[in-house]
């Protein structure tokens, strides 16, 4: 086979240190879009991105070429180093050093989508 295809799915789960509800409603899109143009420049689209106060949700497209701790270490460092220019309740902030990635299907990709997007409920 002369070329290479990779059609995963992965939901992506993780907190801030210590579980601290310190991701407030007015940080959360902004913080949402910086997670999507991470995932981008991985070649990762994210699919759906939604939070509360101490956990985040990511649905993406899986790269071909990148590994899934690869994934979560650019995005958790890249976010956390944003975060801390955001606001000086942020100085300190840190992400939680484990994370819960799990595959998808397709066929699931959208109750997965309606998951993550009805958090606060």
């Amino acid at each position: 086979m002369p070329q290479s295809l990779a059609n995963l799915y992965v939901h992506l789960i993780f907190s801030t240190k210590d579980r601290r509800p310190i991701l407030s409603e007015k940080v959360r899109p902004d913080l949402h879009a910086y997670l999507a143009t991470v995932l981008a420049n991985l070649d990762s689209p994210a699919i759906i991105i939604n939070s509360v106060e101490d956990h985040v949700h990511l649905l993406f497209k899986m790269s071909r070429t990148v590994t899934l701790a690869k994934v979560v270490e650019e995005v958790k460092k890249s976010s956390s180093k944003w975060l801390k220019t955001q606001s000086p309740e942020f100085e300190q902030f840190a992400w939680q050093a484990g994370y819960g990635g799990f595959s998808v299907s397709e066929s699931n990709a959208g109750q997965v989508a309606n998951y993550i997007r009805r958090q606060e409920e």
